[in-house]
């Protein structure tokens, strides 16, 4: 592009970006008589055009500067929104295509083969190139406004025709689902979600000790675990240890989370040293803490039946943790899947709920909910009363006798090797 050329190109632009539309269709038009095939110019007359309406002059000048500048995906996307005003429906693909195969990212011809798909009665395969386009926009929040609209759209059809895709295939494989233990029925629930895109994998990961080659479950089954009746059969009396702790050492139930200042917090920032989630140990760390043990001698009795986890440093931990109403523990992993942690509910009020990777469960009073927090995990108490818990961790039943002993010689190694430092 020569000097003259270029200078007219930004003054062109300038004069438009200014809202001076007649001033930049003169100067677009210098341009072209003198470079007959520039794409700014063709480009620009063209989408000028179209807003006053003159579909024909904008559908010429368009199909040129794309015949100019065939790789670039914005003019094939205005050739195809004129072509769909005129009616040219395969036109309008066929520049779709085109903006695509210039930049098979190109969110706007995403959405409008996604829409055009839609329109034309083909709601599933619209989804799925709507799911390629969420795949490549940025979090909500950063969303292009002038595409808003279209995403949300986009999003909504995806979840439906993903709800019908699940209910597609349990209709299909009902009947063989009927012959699976209740373990592997929920393993394929979670399958089926994952396929009509409801749901994602959820692997394990561990802030600090993970073990490889673990299987990630959710939700162990109670049968699995001999203490199970023991400790549920004292949730009586840990209820009424825990309301006493609540009215009486009311200042030994503390925010759970408490970062120190300039640690950068995350998701964290609303809870942080908040005592919307609290919580009164019984055991910290790995150490017990006497005084409370004391207080609560059912609570206590309780977990000597239970195997709990040993791990230098890290636990068992065993507490009553507390939730207050409308608050939100958002997604987090743990700190290993060598133990299994475990929920005994004592006060369960309705519009609560606790989600391990797929699998969402509701507290009951009494009936221990026993999982592994190294997969994403989150709570809400969406009630307007407390809701409380007894938690304790537990060995993952998966590791031998001899794999427990290298879990702790691997934590104690690790703690060794900071201190040293």
């Amino acid at each position: 592009m020569s000097e003259p050329i270029n200078a007219l190109v930004q003054a062109a632009g300038a004069a438009a970006n200014q809202g001076r539309w007649s001033e930049a269709e003169q100067l677009w038009r210098r341009v072209l008589a003198a470079e007959p095939r520039n794409p700014h110019a063709l480009y620009s007359l063209g989408v000028h055009a179209f807003k006053r309406g003159q579909l024909a002059e904008a559908h010429g000048l368009l199909q040129a500067a794309h015949a100019a500048a065939p790789r670039e995906p914005a003019v094939a996307i205005s050739l195809a929104v004129v072509l769909r005003e005129m009616g040219d429906h395969a036109g309008e693909l066929r520049a779709i295509e085109a903006s695509l195969a210039a930049d098979p990212y190109f969110l706007p011809g995403l959405l409008a083969k996604a829409g055009h798909l839609q329109r034309h009665g083909k709601p599933r395969a619209a989804a799925a190139v709507y799911r390629n386009a969420l795949n490549v926009v940025p979090q909500e929040s950063h969303w292009p406004a002038p595409l808003r609209a279209q995403l949300q759209q986009g999003r909504e059809l995806v979840e439906k025709v993903g709800r019908e895709m699940a209910a597609f295939l349990a209709d299909r494989i009902g009947t063989r689902a009927a012959a699976l233990t209740p373990a592997e029925a929920e393993r394929w629930r979670e399958a089926g979600a994952i396929m009509s895109g409801q749901s994602m994998s959820y692997p394990s990961v561990c802030s600090r000790l993970q073990v490889p080659r673990l299987p990630a479950i959710p939700f162990f089954d109670r049968a699995a675990f001999d203490w199970v009746p023991e400790v549920e059969s004292r949730t009586e009396a840990i209820i009424a240890e825990m309301r006493a702790a609540l009215s009486e050492d009311d200042s030994g139930f503390r925010p759970y989370v408490a970062y120190e200042a300039g640690v950068p917090v995350n998701q964290w920032q609303e809870l942080n040293h908040s005592r919307r989630w609290s919580s009164y140990f019984l055991w910290q760390h790995g150490k017990p803490v006497a005084e409370r043990l004391a207080r609560c001698p059912e609570t206590a009795r309780a977990l000597e039946a239970v195997e709990m986890a040993d791990i230098g440093g890290l636990c068992p931990n065993a507490m009553f943790s507390a939730l207050a109403p409308h608050t939100h523990i958002p997604p987090h992993h743990g700190e290993t899947n060598a133990r299994l942690v475990v929920h005994l509910p004592l006060i369960v009020p309705d519009h609560c709920l606790y989600r391990v990777g797929y699998e969402r469960r509701r507290w009951n009073v009494g009936e221990l909910l026993i999982f592994d927090d190294s997969i994403e995990h989150e709570a809400r108490n969406d009630s307007d009363e407390l809701r409380v818990v007894l938690i304790f961790d537990v060995w993952n039943p998966l590791l031998s006798l001899a794999e427990r002993e290298m879990v702790r010689a691997v934590s104690a190694a690790a703690a060794e090797f900071q201190r040293q430092a």
